[in-house]
């Protein structure tokens, strides 16, 4: 549910980048930071754990038009992919407004990713979100790699509600940009209907 700030007149909404571990939530995140005016972005925050660990949720508010008067600011966060982290994981996840799935395109990433995918849905019931309604898109992250799966394939075992679906390499910006267009449309879209 997005938090508005009445005297700043501002709806905030929260976008979380999912996926499994090392398959390019970071990435687009770091991306798109680096390719953001610094007028539109705040601080680029990431956090530690009791272990000492960094984890990447990163944050990274970005300034999206407005509704009814009140401007947009998206917060961008990703969770730790590592299974160990699932606490961190799940909440993160609490208060999102919509979600990016990447997924790993390489052939042997494939139980990972529906592993990983499978966590997203159990963590957003114990939040109360629901899957079938949460604005979401599936990143299929990775397609510059030579073991990758087509994009057919991917779509069949990952594609879970007609969702957007967009092929990127994160580390170059392909389709980062249009990862981020294509979720925030959803949110708005959402906070349209809700306005």
């Amino acid at each position: 549910m997005p938090f508005i700030n009445f005297p700043a007149r501002e709806i905030n909404c929260k976008l979380v980048y999912y996926g499994p571990g090392l398959g390019g939530k970071t990435a687009n995140l770091q991306w798109i930071y680096d390719h953001t005016g610094a007028g539109q972005k705040g601080k680029m925050i990431s956090l530690a754990t009791e272990t000492d660990r960094t984890l990447f949720f990163d944050f990274l508010p970005l300034d999206l038009g407005t509704v009814r008067g009140f401007k947009t600011r998206l917060h961008l966060y990703t969770v730790p992919g590592q299974v160990f982290y699932e606490a961190s994981r799940k909440l993160i996840l609490k208060g999102a407004d919509g979600v990016v799935f990447v997924a790993d395109s390489q052939e042997e990433r494939m139980d990972a990713n529906l592993e990983t995918l499978e966590n997203l849905r159990e963590h957003l019931k114990e939040h109360k979100l629901l899957f079938d309604t949460i604005p979401y898109v599936l990143q299929l992250n990775k397609r510059d790699l030579p073991n990758i799966l087509p994009v057919d394939a991917l779509r069949k075992q990952l594609q879970a509600k007609g969702e957007p679906v967009v092929e990127a390499v994160a580390v170059t910006g392909q389709g980062v940009f249009e990862t981020l267009k294509e979720v925030a449309k959803l949110v708005l879209t959402e906070l349209k209907k809700g306005a």
